[in-house]
């Protein structure tokens, strides 16, 4: 991934929005900040900071595993998978 000047200065904003709204401290120079600030854009309460995450995910190609929700998680674990052999 090539970090060039659109990337970073979607960084730069988002990592003041993070410290802002959520006291997050991530430093551009840690090897996981773009995971970081996905992980916390996604987790925040303001619809602006949330945008600025996904551009950054567009931007650089990273995102987010998808969880599934408790519905989805219980359906995956208890569905029937052919006789038990011992």
């Amino acid at each position: 991934m090539e970090l060039n000047k659109a990337v970073l200065d979607c960084m730069q904003t988002l990592r003041r929005q993070l410290r802002e709204e959520q006291a997050v401290d991530i430093r551009l120079s840690q090897p996981d900040a773009i995971l970081s600030m996905l992980s916390a854009s996604a987790e925040s309460q303001h619809d602006a900071t949330r945008e600025l995450g996904r551009h950054l995910s567009t931007l650089t190609g990273v995102s987010l595993k998808a969880t599934l929700s408790e519905e989805e998680l219980i359906r995956k674990y208890t569905q029937y998978a052919g006789p038990l052999r011992g």
